[in-house]
This record gives structure tokens, sequence and C-alpha cells, in this order.
């Protein structure tokens, strides 16, 4: 092993990671009031005060994640055009908090609510409806943690390091001071990945194209490959992708604020404007990302073989940048992957927290025993996750992956209707989160575990997400429940935090 070991890369990769987990330590006293240290408000939402360049790198941190640098690449290598479908997904997505989002802050702040489930539980006071999107929210995340391990193992075993204990010793630093310093250590740490990520991928997108010739030689050889595979793929979307990608393209923006590690850096805003200002400055990642993307096509100009596609982006900055560089750029993935997931194992925390424990086994527990179990929680699901990756095969998490999207989806009429209109009801809206669940999960696997359904349709076939399709039938079954229902007045039902 100690052969392959590209001893360059692993310095320069293993200082930035030091300097990072002192920071997670350091967070533990930064901007942290005496007074409250031990409230679930610390250590799950950072005191609810951060302002809009905080929240916009925690926002973006958790986001954009380090299997997002791995994955989007080795997708636009696989299939070409429609691995773009992120761009339009993220540019849709920011109307969507612009609108959505201030709404819901201001439904939390004003109630002292936690989570989404917090909100619905407000606003419904039903019990099952609060359980229901608490638990899809949970079960759609643990895979979504589990993928950010997949882009730290991907750069790990590029500096030459096998077996599972470089990627347990991350993972376990992780944990620790996020059990210490809660949400203030990604969002601290975030600062720090974020530029990183933002030097590797600037310089990437104007060094390589230099060595390889030119954009024009990187398209030509990315189109020359696409052309001799065949079939879907090319520089361009075929008229039978379009459909598909456009509604994969709404569908994952509905989804997006709906997990739990997003809306973790909503409720930690310090304002609704605070929201609305990173809604209009958040779309510069995804030029970001655009960039990103284009590394799929540069690895065609660089004739890299690679055994798998998420090998893309490791290969090419080993073969084209020094070593020192390429570990600067393996640091700046793997911190990638810490921020992510300390907000994903902090919002299933906070979840299990306040919609389990507090609501069904301990409704006296105090600010401080709620912190203590979430404290608790959110070093399980991080165990969880790594165990999915050691044991279980990655396609297994890649799979959950995409039905935790499908699955996460069904929970916005819940979480976002009764911000805007009183017309659905509780039990209403969980027939549909039902219905709408077992639809999404049926179809995805009728399909192999695909993001995308074919209906037959007025003799025509029309591709269409997945999980968007089990959202319209979703609605459609709240709507006609919500009508048959006895009629009742339908209020915001006051509740204590």
């Amino acid at each position: 092993m100690e052969a392959t070991i590209d001893w360059t890369a692993l310095s320069v990769f293993v200082f930035f990671f030091l300097l990072v987990t002192v920071m997670g330590f350091y967070a533990s006293r930064w901007q942290r009031p005496e007074a409250k240290e031990a409230h679930l408000d610390e250590w799950g939402l950072g005191g609810r005060n951060f302002g809009t360049w905080i929240t916009w790198f925690l926002v973006g941190g958790d986001f954009y994640t380090a299997y997002t640098v791995i994955a989007v690449p080795a997708l636009v290598y696989a299939v070409g055009a429609y691995g773009f479908f992120a761009l339009p997904y993220t540019i849709l997505v920011y109307p969507i908090v612009f609108v959505i989002m201030p709404r819901l802050w201001h439904a939390a702040h004003a109630a002292g609510h936690v989570t989404a489930a917090d909100v619905v539980f407000g606003r419904y006071g039903s019990r099952p409806l609060e359980l229901a999107v608490a638990v899809t929210a949970v079960v759609a995340t643990m895979p979504y943690i589990a993928l950010q391990l997949v882009g730290m193992e991907v750069v790990i075993k590029a500096l030459g390091l096998t077996g599972e204990l470089p990627l347990a010793a991350a993972f376990v630093i992780l944990a620790l001071y996020t059990y210490s310093a809660g949400l203030r250590a990604p969002a601290l740490i975030a600062f720090v990945k974020d530029l990183m990520i933002y030097i590797v991928v600037l310089v990437a997108v104007v060094l390589v194209p230099i060595r390889l010739g030119g954009y024009p030689a990187v398209f030509a050889a990315a189109g020359d490959a696409f052309a001799a595979k065949g079939g879907a793929t090319g520089l361009t979307l075929k008229a039978q992708q379009i459909l598909p990608y456009a509604t994969l393209a709404l569908g994952s923006a509905l989804a997006a604020f709906m997990y739990p590690h997003t809306l973790t850096g909503i409720f930690a805003a310090k304002s609704a404007d605070t929201i609305r200002k990173n809604a209009v400055f958040l779309p510069a990642y995804t030029v970001l990302l655009g960039l990103i993307a284009l590394l799929g096509y540069m690895a065609y100009a660089a004739k890299l073989t690679v055994k798998t596609n998420n090998d893309v982006v490791p290969a090419l900055f080993h073969a084209l940048f020094p070593s020192w560089f390429s570990g600067f750029a393996f640091a700046a993935i793997a911190i990638g992957a810490l921020v992510p997931a300390a907000v994903m194992s902090i919002g299933a925390a906070n979840l299990f927290t306040r919609n389990f424990w507090k609501a069904y086994v301990d409704p006296s527990i105090t600010p401080p025993g709620e912190a203590k179990v979430a404290k608790i929680v959110s070093l399980v699901v991080k165990v969880g996750a790594l165990v999915i990756i050691l044991f279980l095969p990655t396609q297994f998490a890649l799979d959950l992956q995409l039905l935790g999207g499908v699955w996460i989806l069904q929970t916005f009429p819940a979480v976002v209707f009764g911000l805007f209109f009183g017309f659905h009801r509780a039990p209403a809206l969980l027939t549909g989160w039902a219905v709408g669940l077992v639809t999404g999960t049926t179809l995805a696997f009728m399909d192999g575990v695909k993001p995308v359904h074919t209906i037959d349709f007025g003799g025509g076939h029309y591709t269409v997400y997945t999980g968007l399709l089990a959202l319209v039938v979703n609605v459609i079954v709240a709507t006609a429940v919500q009508l048959v229902l006895p009629k009742a007045r339908v209020g915001t039902r006051p509740t204590t935090a």
C-alpha cells in the first residue's frame, strides 16, 4: 500500500483536515451565550441568530455536498447533457425558497418550533401527521448522509489509502466536534469548505482546458465519445429526454428544502429577510455547479480510463495537476462531506428529539434534556450512515437516496399548504401522504428503482419524474378526502414549543 500513497497530496490533505477539525472544536465557543448553552435552540439551531453571510455559507455548504462534486461530473461523463438537470433544479429552487421559506420561518420563530414536523403539529394539532412528516424526513436523510461518505471514500482511495479505517476515523472526528459544538461547527467550517471548492473549480475550469487544447477540443472529444456510445447520450438533449429532464428538475426543486438539513439552515436564520437575501444570492452556487459539471466532459479530452464513473474527478486532478494541488482538491471535497453530514445528522436528531422523544416518551423533558437527547441521536445517525457504507453495497445507498427524494416530496403538502391556505385538514393530508408514498415507492420498484416512470395517455408515452407523479396523486387524494370530510372550522392551533 505504501508504494501507491501520494505522500505530498496526503500531507496537504491531512493539513486542511486538521485545520477544520480544530475549527470544529473551537466552534463550541463561537457566538454561544453561556446562559443558553444547554438549550436545543443553541445546539441544534445555533441560537437562531445566523445572519446573511453565515446563512449563505451554511445553506450553500449543506446543499452543495461532496457527493455533488463527485456525482454530477460522473453523471455528465456517463450520459452527457442529461446530467445537467441539476442546473435548472437549483435555479428553480430559489424562487421557491424566496416565497415559501420566510413564511415557514415566521411560523417556527413565533412558536419556538425547531423542525418542520413541529410546525405541522402547531398548524393541525395532529400527532399522526406530525409523526409521518418526521419519520419520512429521518428515513430520507439517512442515505443522504451515507452518500457524503461515498464522496469522502472516493478521495481517500485516490490518495492511495485503503481499508475502512481512514474513513471511520474521519467520521469519528466529525461526530465528536458535532456533538460538542452542534450547528455552529458546520456553519464555521462551511467558510473554509466553500472557499476551497471555489478555488479548486475555478482553477480547474481555466487550466484544464488550456492543457487540453481549449474548450472546443473538450466538447469535440466529449461529442465523439458520446457518438461512439450511441443511445441517448450526447452534448444536447434528445427529444424524449426533455420531459423527464424538466419534471426531474421541478420535482427535485420542490423536494430540496423539505429535507431536515436544508430546513435546519432556514430555521437557524435570524430573520425572514435573511432568508430572502439568501434566495437572491445563493444562485451563485448554481454557476459553480455548472462549472463542476463540465469536469465530466473534460475527462474525455484528457483520455482518462476509470473503473467507475465516480473516479472521474479524482483521476482528472491526478492526471493534470501537481500532487500538492490534488491534495488540496481532495481535502476540499472531503471537507465538503463534513458540512452537510453534520447538518443532516443534527436535523435528524432535532426531529427525533422533538417529534418522537418529547411527543411520546417524555413530554415534560427540559431544554437541557432535549439537547442531551439530540446529541446522542446525532451520534447514532452518523454510526448508522457509516454502517451502510461499510457493510452494504454502495448501490443500496444510491437506491435509498433516490427513494428518499420521492418520499420527502410527499411531505410538501403537509408542510407548505397550511402556510398559505386552510382548505386541507390533517386527515386529508395524512391520507394523501400515505397514498403518495405507496404510489411513488411502487412505481420506483416497478421501474427497477429508476427516477422516472413512463405513462401512457391519449395514445402517447410520457416519461416523468416518479416523485412528481406521486405528489400529483398525493394532492388529488388529499383534496378528494377533504371534500368528503365533515365541515369543521380550520384555524391555527396554538401550541407551546
